[in-house]
């Protein structure tokens, strides 16, 4: 199209071909970050017209790199769990009239824990806690890379990790428990990494990829231990670009 259409339309275009053609219950974080470019904050109240903020970040300038782990398990039979995960949150908020997490109350949800396990699994409710704290963290950590306090961004990302495993649960499938290659690839980083930099699941998880804050002066070790683990190529050490979807262009 020339390059007019906005970030936001193409990742809700790309949401379209995954909910309809390919049968995911995709929503549209990771579309429009890839679509936006850059760190961004998105808000997405209004789906049909999400708030995006950017924020200009060099997390080299703080001393960190961020690698990417590919821990080679396969998204082709999760679709199950991944649909789960709206699907639960969603018969939550329908207890409270909602049609999503966003319009209950917080404090109205946990007084409604007892009452909501007659209607709810356990599992349900944990992963609504998750939804209220991520949804505090993301601003917090916003601020924190607006403000430049990596430290502060860093420990968001370790606990956002640790509700991600305990409350959203999405670390493996609970239909193959004994394959839990992320699970493994995190314990190992957290051990190599002693404390430094951040480590968590990346992406919708169950399987795949994590990602790890990972200090300069340890990325050779990192990765070389990383890919001792999974394979040869499996981490990806990256940098963020500033911008998203554009057509790259020769000029002669």
């Amino acid at each position: 199209n020339d390059g007019a259409m906005t970030p936001v339309a193409l990742a809700q275009a790309g949401q379209y071909a995954e909910n309809i053609y390919y049968g995911k219950q995709s929503g549209l974080m990771d579309q429009t970050a890839c679509a936006s470019g850059g760190v961004v904050y998105v808000d997405f109240q209004d789906t049909t017209s999400p708030k995006v903020t950017a924020h200009a970040v060099d997390f080299a300038r703080y001393g960190y790199a961020i690698c990417i782990t590919d821990t080679k398990g396969s998204h082709a039979d999760l679709t199950d769990d991944y649909t789960a995960i709206p699907t639960e949150m969603r018969q939550v908020a329908a207890q409270f009239g909602q049609t999503e997490l966003r319009g209950v109350s917080e404090e109205a949800f946990y007084a409604a824990i007892p009452q909501l396990r007659r209607s709810c699994s356990d599992r349900a409710i944990l992963r609504a806690m998750h939804f209220f704290a991520e949804n505090r963290r993301a601003g917090a950590q916003a601020q924190a890379l607006e403000s430049g306090d990596m430290a502060q961004f860093l420990t968001l990302v370790q606990e956002s990790g640790a509700s991600s495993a305990e409350l959203l649960q999405n670390l493996y499938s609970a239909s193959k428990p004994t394959a839990q290659e992320i699970p493994l690839a995190i314990a190992v980083s957290k051990r190599l990494l002693a404390g430094a930099g951040a480590v968590r699941v990346h992406g919708g998880g169950f399987a795949g990829t994590i990602q790890a804050f990972v200090p300069l002066a340890q990325v050779a070790m990192y990765t070389k231990a990383m890919e001792q683990l999974f394979g040869e190529g499996s981490c990806y050490v990256l940098r963020i670009r500033p911008v998203g979807g554009v057509e790259m262009k020769e000029e002669l």
